[in-house]
């Protein structure tokens, strides 16, 4: 804590089902492929600034300059292993290999375990040999007509449980947690009803144009915590333009960014915002006390007039997402 009347984001933390604590607020990778190599210096300056959580992935292509920039940290004596939260995921082409993409993610990471492991997508792709593959694999395999290669003959369950038998097992010790991300509410639960491990959050895109309010409360109801992404409203950071976000932000003499990422740690919520700019990692980290009607307000911007700024194509073959999948 510091002095100040109110702690800043990086100082706020949440406690998961099974016990242990994880950072309300942290850095996403989720960044352009034009500009994966800047994520190192974009991690550093994080840590530095009082960060404590990265979040990284397979699919991001950034895990190794994530890796670097720990590596780094350690040597220069800023931060120990132990100070900082990673959480990654298992990415729909390794659907059947939780196993190979827990150890290329370890060995990209250059760590010997992961706080927060969880599943990307609850969808299974066909594998498609990718040369320029981290690992040889497609990161999005598409068919002749340029459709995502799905393998619905899979199911995207099998990933799970291959991930809590990890989890499970007491002579393992690569994991400490493990959840679900971009998963609707139908599918959690039969989570719920075929695996041994209640998932401790659902990482999903959130914001004010997006409040994802039914999600949240399953989720709180039932012992897990939620994750936003995106909480700028992804490339351009459109909702900093928001003509409540820019009133709220001269009422509480606070930034855009701390109005829109305080909104998610003010309702229990964990935010990963992402960004490449130093200074703007650096500043953007007060928490800002807002009021249950002005978070009201927030909410009522969604429930309006919804926006997703996600929406990739492989989203359709998830129900809850765009367009309609099959059947669970």
């Amino acid at each position: 804590m510091t002095g100040a009347l109110h702690p800043r984001s990086t100082e706020i933390s949440f406690l998961l089902n099974n016990g242990t604590r994880m950072p309300a607020f942290g850095l996403g990778t989720a960044n352009p492929p034009e500009k994966l190599a800047e994520t190192k210096q974009a991690v550093k300056a994080a840590v530095k600034a009082g960060y404590r959580q990265i979040d990284t992935a397979w699919a991001y292509g950034t895990e190794p300059f994530v890796g670097a920039a720990i590596k780094e940290l350690i040597e220069e004596g800023v931060i120990k292993r132990e100070d900082l939260f990673i959480t990654s995921k298992v990415w729909p082409v390794m659907w059947d290999e939780a196993e190979r993409s827990l150890q290329q993610t370890l060995a990209s990471l250059g760590v010997g375990y992961i706080d927060m492991w969880l599943q990307h997508w609850p969808l299974c792709y066909n594998k498609q040999k990718d040369e320029h593959g981290v690992c040889g694999l497609a990161r999005n395999p598409e068919k002749p007509d340029g459709e995502p290669d799905y393998n619905l003959d899979a199911d995207w369950i099998e990933t799970y449980k291959q991930m809590e038998k990890i989890y499970l097992d007491p002579t393992d010790h690569r994991v400490k947690a493990i959840g679900v991300s971009n998963f609707p509410i139908e599918y959690i639960q039969r989570l719920f009803k075929e695996c041994r491990v209640r998932p401790a959050l659902n990482q999903v895109e959130a914001h004010p144009r997006l409040p994802q309010l039914e999600m949240m409360k399953f989720c709180h109801e039932n012992g897990m915590l939620m994750t936003a992404y995106s909480p700028l409203g992804s490339h351009g950071a459109p909702n900093i333009k928001l003509p409540l976000v820019q009133e709220l932000s001269k009422k509480y003499d606070s930034s855009p960014n701390d109005i829109l990422t305080s909104y998610h740690i003010r309702q229990g919520n964990i935010v990963i915002p992402r960004s490449l700019n130093p200074t703007r990692i650096s500043s953007n980290i007060q928490f800002v006390a807002l009021s249950a009607e002005d978070i009201s307000r927030l909410n009522d911007i969604g429930v309006q007039d919804p926006k997703r700024y996600v929406d990739e194509k492989w989203n359709v073959i998830v129900p809850g997402f765009t367009g309609a999948g099959p059947a669970l």
